[in-house]
């Protein structure tokens, strides 16, 4: 047999007072949460520089439960994961450096196909479009389709790929302990024996295996485009103890005590993890949004939550020529464009707060650069474009933050949007409360070496080189948080019309598509992927230059995915072994 890996030092009491820079707030009418039964990608995120993705097909459902069994240990909890980050940030705090605690993460999903093979109450999940599947979806969310709304392209998922039932999630800090655990995992595949030593079949095939990692300096935590990435995280109401100070988000803002960081909304638990109560969507604010408790349609389903993965293809050369081309006619910086079009500087810093030029230390500042708004009154004097860093502020007009800027479409914040007007004759605008409906905890990687591009230099690869994106996001409803962020959001030209009203310049209302995953609705072969956006920039006079910029191919293009849940490890254990 493989020797057993040693994933991981002994550990403190895992939870175990807050965080030293926490602000105290009590919080006794938030749920405990079962951290013990959650897995850990999902509340606490793996957090890792090396991750690698391993696809299954079930073959026989029976001596698949068997083997599956055998890996239930190996299943890391939210306990365990939020315990280690916390272990982790300290340590690296007081020491300087990283490298002092490292780990080893798995994580299990499965599609609802699979689901099907291993359990007789699958068709009780309510999300159709989990049930559907992602290549299912593919047309709706304008991915481009053949003739018979198959998706084009794809290397996993797709319906000539092979079964996906199945996905393991292993991550670590170092890449040697990863390969470790993935060789772990394919040898108990291929060569599985029982307890007692006898071989057996494991039941399963493997369809696709794949490694991600976060970029290398000066790119870390950046994704192949180059910018910084993961920043604005939703925050979770909930405790991971009894005890009152045991928050899972800690409260860092002691002028809003319904918010983590500077700028991060706290959100109800069931928007993520199942059996906990999620945002009320008809409430009149964001601070009284306590909702009903979230089910998935069957009890097992508790303490699990729903996987999107999206296995996004990015062409690097391609978008930093567009950059570069704009620039050069427009007479400015190709970073300045692009911090346009994604509503960030490379550093993570918002343009709502430092519109004309990048400022680090605003990015590298986690309770600074999430701390604004978008609706509004906009800056007391007026100056819409300023060079130095301003404080939190709003920006109605769309002037420093563009309305197709991806920031502002994947999450408006406080923005007008459509069905956000109030119920009654005040007609309230609850548009951050039906907003705060649809987010996602995004536990992305990049995959692929990085290219040798840059804005001010695009360079074209002499041979085709696959990068892009490992996106993989949790939620409680496919339909209501990923897709229809995607559809209703991010291809939704229009989308900002409500926001941009009484914002017209040069007669137009700025709107278009989202510049980085926004995709035309021309989706079948040969058809039109042009998208059009508008950005500003400020004129020798002062004002506003409003250019309308035509985007004639896709930079992020789908290549494979699906759609996954979660269970708890207590699900693992008595529903699916």
């Amino acid at each position: 047999m493989t020797q057993q890996i040693i994933r991981e030092a002994p550990a403190p009491e895992p939870l175990e007072g807050q965080q030293a820079n926490a602000f105290y707030v009590p919080a006794p009418n938030e749920p405990i949460l079962n951290v013990n039964n959650i897995q850990g990608n999902i509340l606490g995120g793996f957090n890792k520089d090396y991750q690698a993705l391993l696809f299954l097909e079930i073959e026989n459902p029976n001596a698949f439960k068997h083997w599956l069994k055998s890996q239930i240990n190996f299943i890391a909890t939210a306990s365990e994961v939020i315990a280690f980050n916390r272990l982790f940030k300290s340590t690296r705090q007081r020491r300087g450096g990283e490298g002092t605690v490292k780990a080893t993460w798995v994580n299990v999903a499965f599609s609802f196909d699979g689901l099907k093979k291993l359990t007789n109450d699958a068709d009780s999940f309510t999300d159709k479009a989990f049930k559907a599947g992602l290549a299912a979806r593919a047309a709706e969310l304008n991915d481009p389709v053949d003739k018979d709304g198959k998706p084009i392209g794809w290397v996993v998922g797709g319906p000539d790929n092979g079964k996906v039932d199945v996905v393991f999630i292993i991550a670590s800090d170092e890449r040697a302990d990863l390969l470790a655990e993935v060789s772990r995992i394919l040898e108990s595949v291929v060569a599985f024996t029982d307890e007692k030593g006898n071989a057996k079949s494991s039941g399963t095939r493997i369809t696709f295996l794949e490694e991600g990692a976060s970029l290398p300096a000066p790119l870390t935590g950046h994704e192949h485009f180059g910018n910084l990435d993961g920043i604005s995280q939703p925050g979770i109401r909930g405790r991971v103890a009894d005890n009152p100070k045991e928050l899972l988000t800690p409260r860092q803002n002691p002028e809003n005590k319904n918010q983590g960081k500077p700028g991060q909304d706290l959100l109800w638990p069931g928007e993520f993890v199942f059996g906990y109560e999620g945002q009320n969507n008809d409430a009149k604010k964001l601070e009284h949004s306590k909702g009903q408790v979230v089910s998935a349609g069957l009890h097992w389903a508790n303490d699990g939550s729903y996987l999107v993965f999206r296995r996004l293809r990015q062409d690097v050369y391609k978008f930093h020529k567009f950059l570069n081309d704009t620039a050069a006619d427009l007479d400015t910086d190709p970073r300045k464009v692009s911090a346009k079009l994604i509503g960030r500087w490379p550093s993570g810093a918002p343009t709502v707060r430092t519109p004309e030029e990048d400022a680090p230390n605003l990015g590298n500042d986690d309770n600074a650069n999430n701390d604004f708004e978008f609706n509004g009154d906009d800056l007391p004097d007026g100056k819409f474009f300023k060079n130095d860093v301003v404080p939190p502020s709003k920006d109605a007009t769309g002037l420093r933050c563009p309305f197709i800027a991806h920031t502002r479409k994947t999450y408006p914040r406080n923005d007008k949007t459509p069905g956000g007007g109030g119920p009654g004759p005040e007609e309230i605008d609850r548009s951050e409360v039906t907003t705060q409906t649809h987010r996602l905890l995004r536990r992305g990687i990049p995959y692929g070496p990085v290219s040798p591009s840059t804005p001010n230099n695009p360079l074209q690869d002499p041979n085709f080189v696959d990068r892009g994106l490992h996106f993989l996001a949790y939620q409680t409803s496919i339909e209501d948080q990923f897709e229809f962020v995607t559809k209703f959001w991010a291809n939704d030209p229009d989308f900002s019309k409500e926001a941009a009203k009484g914002h017209e310049f040069d007669g137009k209302l700025t709107l278009g598509h989202d510049p980085i995953i926004g995709q035309s609705e021309n989706n079948k072969p040969g058809g039109d992927r042009t998208r059009k956006f508008f950005i500003h920039f400020e004129d020798d006079q002062d004002k506003p230059q409003t250019k309308e910029l035509t985007a004639r191919e896709d930079w992020v293009i789908p290549t494979g995915g699906g759609y996954f849940f979660a269970p708890s490890i207590s699900a693992l254990k008595e529903v699916l072994t």
